[in-house]
């Protein structure tokens, strides 16, 4: 067969097709006369940035004829959140293989007057239904995106405390405030498992995306040669009396294909949904296999990828009946039925015993549970101890020069609201050093009275 390369002037363009925003592959060779293959995005990595917190003020009151007014510092605003919501029109993961980080705006800060800086608004971002959420470093499950619920998965920072709520009977001109608390930052993978009732099974070009066709108003492409379907399809299946069903045709597995051969282990994830698996074989055996032996590929194939999976019930289509001799057929319906399996010939290309087929789906359903959903996973315990506000991460060290360097980026924040020429703010910048651990580690350092430590090119001679 002939091959010719897809125009370097294609490569940036994409087209709609059955449902699916899909872009041209680039570089991909294709036999002559066949259309052009398109890629199905289903998988990502992305950043995700909730905003900080703005930072409390620190001012004065100043008035004509009101002297020592006091401090009047306001609270900054709240950092925006990201929220993921459900958006029927994505169908892929398209958009997130060109923007791979976002960002939630920071609170505005607080002003003089003890009025409290804006709150910022939260970043939304817009996925298929079925877009699972994991944190990538832990594997964690953030959330499943399955319903219509929005899922806040990066909370935004508080505001900091502007100088007036640090006034006291004895501390009446508090010159620091307090910093925004910094939003939360997360890698995330975002996988994406169609929400269908019924995904279809099998070796490439026994028939599955001709049965979906004439069972369903979907449209895939339909052809004579091995991979011919690409991307997965959905259709939905019409019972009549407002009662359908959802069907998925998973482009065609061969053997290995959990272990990432060939097409089909890039969609397994999509079956794991399904509450009902139709295993279509091509009774025929005119591509000079084994029926048999096909149906056990398959079926240790879904067992290698999920033992969950390779559980899930099961109903044998046995497809090209027509093509087939009453012998091929007897053995491999005596083969199912010993299995405890039910068995339908079809002859997908001529309608005949679809709607048989059809009728014991439904009710097959009918026998299941729902869909299956995921389940937010609780915060790992390393999680939860950076989240209790005192677990806040430093390194410290010592240089050939003798100085103690202290690297805290949350620190830098507070320094930036810290009068040092204030004696009260030094003294509460030195409880934040004991409340984080920093002097209890210079301390198990070995560090002595009169040596000097280094905070973002501040110099401090430590003190007992």
């Amino acid at each position: 067969m002939r091959f010719f390369r897809k125009k370097q002037g294609l490569k940036n363009k994409g087209f709609r097709t059955g449902g699916f925003v899909l872009n041209i592959r680039k570089g991909v060779r294709f036999p002559v006369g066949k259309t052009v293959i398109a890629m199905f995005v289903d998988k990502a990595k992305i950043k995700i940035k909730a905003g900080d917190g703005g930072d409390g003020a620190v001012s004065f009151h100043r008035e004509k004829y009101v002297a020592s007014g006091g401090p009047d510092g306001g609270d900054g605003g709240k950092g925006g959140d990201i929220v993921f919501v459900v958006d029927d029109n994505f169908s892929t993961l398209e958009d997130f293989r060109y923007k791979r980080k976002y960002v939630a705006q920071r609170g505005d800060n607080g002003s003089s007057g003890n009025r409290t800086g804006k709150n910022a608004p939260d970043l939304i971002i817009r996925v298929p239904r079925g877009t699972l959420v994991r944190d990538a470093e832990t594997g964690r499950i953030m959330a499943d995106m399955s319903s219509d619920e929005p899922k806040i998965l990066a909370k935004g920072g508080r505001g900091g405390k502007g100088n007036a709520r640090f006034a006291t009977p004895t501390r009446q001109i508090p010159k620091f405030a307090k910093p925004g608390f910094l939003g939360e930052e997360y890698e995330v993978t975002l996988e994406l498992k169609l929400l269908a009732d019924v995904g279809l099974v099998g070796f490439p070009n026994v028939g599955k995306s001709t049965l979906i066709s004439v069972v369903s108003a979907a449209k895939p492409k339909i052809a004579n040669y091995h991979f011919t379907t690409l991307t997965p399809v959905l259709g939905v299946v019409q019972m009549g009396e407002g009662k359908s069903f959802v069907m998925a045709d998973i482009p065609g597995l061969i053997e290995g294909a959990s272990d990432g051969v060939g097409l089909g282990h890039e969609f397994l994830r999509h079956v794991e949904r399904c509450r009902l698996i139709v295993h279509v074989v091509d009774v025929s055996g005119i591509e000079g296999r084994d029926p048999a032996e096909d149906f056990e590929i398959i079926n240790r194939e879904l067992k290698n990828f999920s033992e969950e999976l390779a559980e899930r019930p099961q109903i044998v289509a046995a497809n090209k009946c027509d093509m087939a001799s009453p012998e091929q057929i007897e053995n491999f319906r005596k083969y199912i039925t010993e299995l405890g399996l039910e068995f339908y010939e079809i002859s997908a290309a001529t309608t005949q015993g679809t709607k048989q087929l059809v009728n014991a789906i439904s009710a097959e359903l009918d026998k299941l549970p729902p869909i299956k959903e995921y389940e937010a996973e609780p915060l790992t315990q390393k999680e939860l101890d950076e989240k209790a506000g005192m677990g806040e991460k430093f390194e410290i060290t010592k240089g050939d020069d003798g100085v103690y360097y202290v690297e805290a980026p949350w620190l830098e924040n507070i320094m930036r609201t810290v009068d040092m020429e204030d004696y009260s703010s030094l003294q509460y910048f030195q409880r934040v050093l004991r409340n984080s651990g920093v002097i209890e580690r210079l301390e198990q350092m070995g560090i002595d009275e009169g040596d000097t430590v280094n905070i973002f090119g501040f110099e401090f001679d430590f003190v007992f």
